[in-house]
């Protein structure tokens, strides 16, 4: 029997980690894994108080994390993170490509003006997403994804797979495409009774399961879904 596969996420947020938690485990179709956290700080990320360690939590996190990364190792390649882990996901919705960088300036990033925003009209989501892509392998030293690294990078965001999920009849989401609107998460709280739910650690994980039986249809219908379930297995499967 092969070890559990050890997988390291490095994400804007609680929720994304429940999100792609469950997708792996069907992705991973019962094989073991081990999946942490490493940002936000799983150390404090899950005591329910919003905290998310000393990098802070959303995107400006996963880039403080991935230049930390080139800190320690040059590249990511190099980065003992790296090295010591079967797989190493990293996330960012794919809304951070219309960041506008002077309106960021509280985040203690800088060096993003040649970057941001990179977004291009939507759909094809790709067009924007595979920009978005390139920005993140720039930021850890990279000109190619290496072999044990996954990148994953829902259009818009996590949020849009999970509108999808739970309110497929969404009349904005349909009309303005799934993977195109803007802010998916403000159409959670515009559902009717019964459907509503706020984004929240605690309500994603009451539906954890949902999310689990509905990722092979997001695969279907999704394309950044389809696209994580390809690199994800890619990356697996050369793990004896």
């Amino acid at each position: 029997m092969s070890n559990p596969l050890r997988i390291w996420l490095v994400s804007e947020g609680i929720t994304d980690y429940l999100v792609l938690k469950a997708a792996i485990e069907v992705m991973l179709n019962g094989r073991t894994f081990d999946l942490k956290l490493l940002q936000p700080d799983d150390s404090v990320a899950f005591t329910g108080q919003g905290q998310a360690g000393t990098l802070g939590g959303g995107w400006s996190g996963v880039l403080k994390w991935m230049r930390d990364s080139v800190g320690r190792g040059g590249q990511l390649s190099n980065d003992p993170v790296l090295v010591n882990t079967d797989i190493l996901i990293l996330h960012l919705d794919a809304d951070v490509a219309s960041v506008l960088p002077a309106e960021n300036n509280d985040r203690g990033i800088d060096g993003l003006v040649s970057d941001l925003p990179c977004a291009v009209n939507c759909p094809p989501a790709s067009a924007t997403t595979d920009r978005l892509r390139t920005l993140m392998l720039k930021w850890v030293g990279e000109t190619q994804t290496p072999a044990n690294a996954v990148l994953c990078t829902p259009s818009k965001s996590t949020e849009a797979w999970i509108i999808a999920l739970f309110s497929p009849a969404d009349k904005e989401m349909i009309r303005r495409g799934f993977e195109c609107h803007p802010n998916p998460a403000s159409r959670l709280a515009v559902q009717k009774k019964g459907v509503k739910f706020p984004k929240s650690e605690k309500e994603y994980l009451s539906r954890y399961q949902e999310i689990m039986d509905g990722w092979n249809w997001l695969v279907e219908h999704l394309s950044e879904a389809q696209r994580f379930q390809n690199d994800f297995v890619a990356a697996a499967r050369t793990i004896p």
